[in-house]
């Protein structure tokens, strides 16, 4: 899709200069320990630790909802709830709710405007979640690339 950049690499090492958010999606029941999260965790604490806290506090703590962590001077991790419990129910329901990831990346736009960041991302919601990329990728053309936001796909080598 126009507007997005398709990289090899690892999505925790943006190779990208300025201010950068990475991320993700996380489920709605405080689960944090598989997946892309323990790329995240090998390299910084204090996003799952965030992640931990929001639930616990029960505070906005729902789907659709983001939580920004800065970790770096200039790298946010963005833990975005997209994700409805950890398994495919038994309709055959997979666990990630497209509506749900939509309002977080209209959030993570928002967010990504005024610290005038670029957004670093795996293929969101695709993996324990479930989901399908042709059915992320149009969700992120009508978020972050309609307001011109830089966004990087990373595809781990």
């Amino acid at each position: 899709m126009k507007g997005i950049q398709y990289l090899k690499g690892d999505a925790t090492d943006p190779q990208k200069d300025g201010n950068k958010i990475i991320a993700h999606i996380c489920n709605d029941i405080g689960g944090w320990g598989k997946g892309f999260v323990l790329a995240i965790s090998k390299k910084w604490k204090y996003p799952e630790k965030e992640y931990r806290n929001w639930f616990k506090s029960d505070i906005n703590f729902n789907l659709g909802e983001i939580q920004l962590v800065k970790v770096e001077s200039e790298i946010w991790i963005a833990n975005m709830i997209g994700q409805h419990k950890v398994i495919t129910n038994s309709q055959g329901v997979p666990p990630i709710r497209y509506k749900a990831v939509e309002q977080c990346l209209e959030k993570l736009s928002i967010e990504a405007l005024r610290l005038k960041a670029s957004i670093h991302i795996p293929r969101i919601g695709c993996g324990l979640a479930g989901g399908k990329w042709e059915e992320i990728e149009p969700i992120i053309g009508r978020t972050l690339v309609k307001y011109k936001i830089e966004i990087y796909v990373y595809d781990f080598e």
